[in-house]
């Protein structure tokens, strides 16, 4: 568990990206941090391995203050993934995710063959693993730096952006490969973006941040859309002026959802662990339903 205590952080130029936070992050759950820029979730993210150290408050993870920590021991235990890999251009994709358990004394035989078998874990072919960076796609790349992350088989990761830099495509692909990751490894994740619609689809716990480190709501991605604490987050997720509303329409067979703007939004399906849902007889084209966006899984 990650807990912050009363926690600020202001900058040599007197600017303060974060005031007074407290929250509690639960352990081996994703906590996801959405806001935009200047929110200071970024600073929240970093001070978590004491890349950024709080001017005020305390922070604790399984009940001990990080400030007693040392600084490069604490961050050797804990995985980070930034936005664009942050892969050494120089060492190829084998010696990358080894770089931290050779850090740590690990024997570089071993170092070398576990780094081999994290390959596997994020679907990428061992074949790569005697490529350089540039030589990589992006979304190639990402993976390489979310197996570095999980190295040294850390409780925590921290995740910055990491997915913004690729197209679409491959932004889905990540996105769904940490899902099954987290199903798969069950690690305490912290990831920031400032795509609410990450944030829903990742997110077990979402906190939407307003300037400051300021938190305007925490909850389930579910909560959150169907109780938005104020105007702000309404504003914020998309549920004030009908944005989130949809609707199903059923065109040959199919019950499809449309947007508030008339767009095809998907298809309604069944889940697998769920009987077929069918909508009644009476039910007329263009009838809302609820349907919950939250639902990740």
């Amino acid at each position: 568990m990650i807990e912050f205590r009363s926690v600020t952080k202001e900058f040599p130029d007197g600017t303060r990206a974060v005031e007074d936070f407290s929250l509690v992050l639960p352990s081996r759950q994703t906590t996801v941090l959405v806001g935009s820029s200047g929110s200071g979730k970024t600073t929240l993210l970093r001070m978590i391995n004491r890349m950024v150290d709080p001017t005020e408050g305390s922070i604790e993870i399984d009940g001990v203050d990080i400030a007693t920590l040392s600084p490069v021991k604490l961050r050797r235990s804990i995985g980070y993934v930034m936005q664009n890999s942050g892969l050494l251009p120089h060492r190829k994709v084998i010696d990358n995710v080894a770089t931290v358990p050779l850090l740590r004394g690990v024997p570089k035989k071993q170092a070398r063959a576990d780094a081999l078998k994290l390959l596997d874990t994020v679907g990428l072919d061992r074949s790569l693993a005697d490529r350089y960076p540039s030589q990589l796609s992006g979304g190639q790349q990402q993976r390489v730096g979310v197996a570095r992350g999980l190295a040294v088989d850390p409780n925590i990761l921290l995740m910055d952006e990491p997915f913004g830099a690729v197209d679409p495509i491959v932004r889905s692909e990540l996105q769904q490969e940490l899902i099954r990751l987290q199903q798969e490894l069950d690690k305490t994740v912290v990831f920031v973006t400032h795509d609410i619609e990450e944030a829903f689809l990742l997110g077990d716990q979402v906190v939407i941040l307003r300037t400051g480190g300021h938190v305007a709501q925490v909850g389930t991605p579910a909560d959150i859309l169907a109780n938005p604490a104020d105007e702000f987050v309404a504003s914020f997720v998309g549920a004030d002026k009908g944005k989130r509303a949809l609707h199903v329409e059923h065109r040959d067979g199919a019950q499809i959802l449309i947007d508030s703007e008339g767009r095809v939004v998907g298809v309604l399906a069944a889940r697998d662990d769920a009987p077929v849902a069918h909508a009644p007889d009476s039910q007329e084209p263009g009838t809302s339903v609820p349907v919950e966006r939250g639902d990740r899984r």
